[in-house]
């Protein structure tokens, strides 16, 4: 149990028997009135999206969620296998739950695996990853060297958008929560 006063973002709540963190929170203090607190949740395994407001001081539920550094091993079927590390215990997260970052999964990739229960809830990718451009359009004579970009295929098969001026066989760091293009990687 905890109180609102010790919300923090990531923070994952028990309400009503389903699972939520909380994704943004802010304390509100009226002139009139009591003071709340106002927070966005999400829900951990439907990913719908709640406003809820608590008055100030309320006990909330916390669910004990246990986030483990994971190694990505490969594809079974539509499962994601991952081992832990230290135990070196595999588990098999469905696709559902690895979401949109399974474009961006390389085998011995590093990720978080948050596990309620024994069952995965999701899985967290570093924010930038290094890949390869599998195959993308030369750039053209006469393209701009600033402003234009093109669609790319990288090794995990995401396509992204990049400058111009790269080319096939680049590396290139990759923001993994929204896909978007950084810089080449050294």
């Amino acid at each position: 149990m905890a109180t609102t006063n010790d919300l923090k973002n990531g923070m994952v709540l028990n309400l009503d028997g389903q699972l939520w963190t909380v994704t943004e929170f802010q304390h509100v203090k009226p002139g009139k009135g009591g003071a709340f607190v106002r927070t966005t949740l999400k829900n951990v395994l439907s990913g719908k999206v709640v406003d809820k407001t608590f008055n100030a001081g309320t006990k909330v539920d916390t669910a004990t969620v246990d986030k483990r550094s994971m190694t990505y091993l490969y594809k079974d079927g539509t499962d994601y296998v991952f081992m832990d590390g230290d135990t070196y215990d595999q588990i098999h997260v469905p696709a559902e739950t690895v979401g949109g970052g399974a474009d961006y999964l390389l085998e011995n990739t590093e990720v978080v695996v948050a596990v309620h229960e024994g069952s995965p809830l999701y899985v967290e990718l570093p924010v930038t990853l290094e890949l390869v451009v599998q195959h993308t359009d030369p750039g053209l004579q006469g393209d701009r060297s600033t402003g234009g970009t093109k669609p790319a295929t990288l090794e995990t098969g995401a396509q992204i958008q990049v400058p111009l001026f790269v080319n096939t066989g680049d590396k290139l760091k990759v923001d993994t929560r929204d896909g978007r293009y950084l810089g080449r990687a050294n």
